[in-house]
């Protein structure tokens, strides 16, 4: 299996949908533009969103073990995927690439 890297590319925030449709919360997503989580074998990284692990979870797993070119060249760099986590009111996007490891060629 392949490790993977989930790079935090981008954070949006939608503050006239939380206004009119969420309920106040004490604690929302701290994950930061730029901030990056390694997968070993698949696995949810520590510190992980469970939300956004349940986003992102398959195409991790499917780069972990050697597979990619989702939806067939969607992607330029066919071991690697574009996700957004799916909290509707501040979405993550990040990027998910296999990433090389000592003697082994993604």
């Amino acid at each position: 299996m392949k490790t993977c890297k989930i790079m935090a590319i981008r954070k949006a925030s939608y503050p006239d949908l939380m206004e009119k449709y969420e309920n106040p919360i004490q604690h929302a997503c701290d994950v930061t533009e730029g901030q990056v989580f390694f997968s070993v074998d698949g696995q949810k990284p520590q510190g992980f969103c469970d939300s956004a692990w349940e986003s992102v979870a398959y195409f991790v797993r499917e780069l972990a073990n050697g597979g990619g070119n989702f939806y067939e060249g969607w992607m330029k760099n066919p071991h690697s995927a574009m996700i957004s986590c799916n909290d509707g009111f501040r979405p993550v996007s990040f990027y998910i690439e296999t990433i090389e490891e000592q003697g082994e060629e993604v």
